[in-house]
């Protein structure tokens, strides 16, 4: 699988903490290696038919979205992006 980014993806990485872009870039890691690995806690976001959410830490979340080929990353932050995925 390849990984995808949105600009509003990108956007809220570029102001996320270096340490949280650090864990950021192992949990991504990790999606690609293991989707099912259990520290990523992946689950379908309710409400939304193919959004998916992950988590980088107990506060930081990331949402996507699978394709046939590929992870497209739509947003990254606190769990305030969860409002709008």
């Amino acid at each position: 699988m390849k990984v995808r980014l949105t600009r509003r993806f990108e956007r809220d990485y570029a102001r996320l903490p270096e340490d949280i872009k650090a864990r950021a870039e192992k949990q991504i890691a990790l999606l690609l290696a293991d989707p099912r690995h259990v520290s990523l806690n992946i689950k379908k976001m309710g409400g939304y038919e193919s959004i998916w959410e992950g988590r980088i830490t107990d506060s930081y979340r990331f949402t996507f979205q699978i394709t046939e080929d590929a992870y497209t990353l739509r947003r990254i932050g606190t769990h305030d992006i969860l409002l709008n995925p």
